[in-house]
């Protein structure tokens, strides 16, 4: 019995003796300036998606855009208040040629006190003291009406409290439409989110009236002012990870079938000229969300655009005939002219140029098609004709293919390709040395989804009883970042990565987990958006070589120096509950004797969670620094160490 407490004594020694790293002073190649980024595919299914959804607009099903006309369906998220008559209808002179239904409300001959409608929101709208909302919608009669009376717009609580409220009079009783515009500025902020936005009139002056509305739209402050523009703490979340790019528009969102595929042309210009389609989740993409907002939200943010083009083929499986292919190709040499063309030889060019944006947006990485190893053998003269094309039309544009890397071998030869990969942690502690042994032929690689999303190996897709993860962990949090060192230690041929999914939903959420949860109310960040953060607010622009890891260890890090500061960058993951402790030799003349650590840490389940949504932060502090200098890294955790030398 001694000689094994003895043996464990030892083990336990030789498993927290420090790790010596000898780094470099002579970098090893340049870091991207594109590397770590964001991909937007699609709010985790939400029902009325992208208005420019939930983190974009307030009103659920504002416009009634491809629902099924006298359903009760079709008035999801709508409620009569005090006995009006709700149906929507295919209005016989539509709003716009967009827009075909309309909301028709009756109020009951007979009724007094306020009557009408309200909507809830995307399962809430929170209503804060001293913000402004901007709302607006358009009316109609159905007959010309002698009728004079005004409209009550509130935000109300959902037990009829008003929080705020305005009357416009109604200008005539036409059958025209006309727009109401108004502003609400409520002061005081309602207890929760079970909130609604209202439209009333008064019941014995409308008594008997029936009166058709379309577009509706309820604004709270947006980021930076931007009209039909962003939620403001969903964006500033996204903003303080400070990436270098975007993805868009959306991944598999490109289509399901080939009618209902994702078209530049239908998101751009006044929302009234928006129809909206079936997303490939089976709920309603209304396209408030499109193409200029995308491209106005990365010039806001300072990042550039990957943009994907439809490549022919859809996700139930249909790949279009080669011989099919030139209206798709002309479609996507529009799109990409709508960001980069000249006005004056582009009609797409110009039409940018009147919404307010003549200079072209900056764009240098089109993707053509999203996964399309589910189709590779089509894929071959897809890419073939696609790029051909508008490589001859766009020649300083990168095209990046999306089948596995090449197979089948394409024709003109690929020179990015987007990987994705979903897998458990210890797959991705286990592939820190994924793009090691890449060879370097002057192909580079975009991981353009990259997520541990299941404990489980043996069912990575599997539900949360088979280890599906609902919000990431430390565990599963160390895991990407040990992988994301392999992407930085490669970043010569490594030019950009984003975890994915990007945003979810709490109250309809379909895949799990995502970086960032939200919902009416609050933002979540997680545990894997805090790992995000700490690797793109702390880039350097050199990569310097250094002690490798173990491949098969647990303990992984990556050195990088940012020039401009003379700052040495060293990030460390350890993916595992011991504690690890390093030792760093540095070969500079000069090194400060004190850097900063900022350390994420906690238990291999601990999870941000609307219970818990701070449980685990990042946090700051001093540390001693030199030529050689020790520092621990905690069981589970993530460290950032900075300190200045040259």
């Amino acid at each position: 019995m001694l000689f094994l407490a003895l043996l464990t004594l030892v083990s336990l020694a030789a498993a927290v003796r420090a790790v010596t790293v000898s780094v470099s002073a002579t970098a090893s190649h340049a870091i991207p300036t594109t590397l770590w980024g964001q991909m937007f595919e699609d709010i985790s299914n939400v029902r009325d998606s992208l208005a420019p959804t939930c983190p974009l607009i307030v009103l659920q099903n504002r416009a009634f855009q491809q629902v099924a006309p006298n359903t009760a369906g079709a008035l999801n998220a709508w409620q009569s208040i005090n006995g009006a008559a709700l149906n929507v209808v295919a209005d016989p002179i539509p709003v716009s040629s967009a827009l075909p239904n309309s909301l028709q409300v009756t109020i009951p001959a007979g009724s007094t006190g306020s009557v009408g409608f309200g909507n809830e929101g995307y399962w809430g709208i929170k209503v804060t003291a001293g913000s402004t909302y901007t709302a607006s919608f358009h009316y109609r009669f159905p007959t010309v009406s002698a009728f004079k009376g005004s409209f009550k717009i509130s935000l109300q609580t959902s037990t009829g409290q008003s929080l705020v409220s305005t009357s416009v009079p109604i200008s005539a009783a036409s059958t025209a439409w006309a727009q109401v515009n108004v502003t609400l500025r409520p002061t005081v902020s309602a207890p929760s989110t079970a909130n609604n936005f209202t439209v009333t009139l008064d019941g014995a002056t409308a008594s008997g009236q029936t009166v058709n509305f379309a577009l509706f739209s309820l604004f709270p402050p947006t980021f930076k002012n931007r009209p039909n523009g962003m939620r403001v703490d969903i964006a500033t979340t996204l903003a303080e990870m400070g990436p270098s790019f975007f993805r868009l528009p959306g991944g598999n969102n490109l289509g399901q079938i080939v009618s209902q595929r994702w078209q530049w042309n239908a998101t751009v210009g006044p929302l009234l000229d928006r129809p909206g389609r079936v997303g490939d989740w089976g709920y309603i993409n209304t396209d408030g969300l499109g193409l200029m907002e995308y491209l106005n939200w990365c010039e806001d943010l300072e990042m550039q655009a990957i943009m994907a083009i439809w490549s022919g083929f859809s996700l139930g499986g249909t790949s279009v005939a080669e011989a099919d292919l030139e209206p798709y190709i002309q479609q996507s040499m529009d799109q990409i002219n709508f960001v980069v063309g000249d006005p004056t030889k582009s009609a797409p060019a110009a039409l940018r140029a009147s919404l307010g944006h003549p200079e072209p947006f900056p764009l240098k990485y089109v993707e053509v098609g999203n996964e399309d190893f589910f189709a590779p053998s089509t894929y071959t003269y897809r890419w073939h004709d696609f790029v051909v094309t508008l490589q001859a039309e766009f020649p300083d544009l990168h095209f990046i293919a999306t089948t596995d890397t090449f197979n089948p071998i394409l024709s003109p030869n690929p020179l990015q390709y987007d990987i994705h990969v979903y897998q458990t942690p210890t797959w991705f502690t286990q592939n820190s040395f994924f793009y090691d042994g890449f060879e370097r032929n002057a192909t580079t690689y975009f991981e353009g989804e990259y997520a541990a999303i299941s404990t489980n190996a043996s069912d990575i897709f599997g539900t949360p009883e088979d280890g599906r993860l609902i919000f990431p962990t430390m565990q599963s949090s160390t895991g990407e970042a040990a992988f994301m060192t392999g992407l930085e230690r490669n970043a010569d041929i490594v030019f950009s990565a984003s975890y994915a999914p990007l945003l979810n939903h709490l109250n309809q959420t379909d895949w799990t987990p995502n970086l960032v949860s939200f919902d009416a109310g609050n933002v979540y960040p997680s545990t894997s958006y805090y790992v995000q953060k700490l690797f793109s607010l702390n880039r350097g622009d050199e990569y310097l070589p250094s002690t490798l890891p173990d491949p098969t260890g647990t303990l992984f890090w990556s050195v990088v120096r940012k020039t401009s500061t003379r700052e040495i960058i060293i990030k460390i993951s350890n993916t595992v509950g011991t504690a690890a402790p390093l030792t760093f030799d540095l070969p500079f003349g000069t090194v400060a004797r004190t850097g900063t650590a900022q350390i994420l840490t906690g238990a291999a389940t601990a999870s941000n969670t609307p219970t818990t949504p701070n449980l685990v932060i990042p946090k700051n502090s001093t540390i001693a620094t030199g030529k050689t200098f020790s520092y621990t890294a905690p069981g589970f955790s993530v460290s950032v160490l900075t300190l200045v030398a040259h």
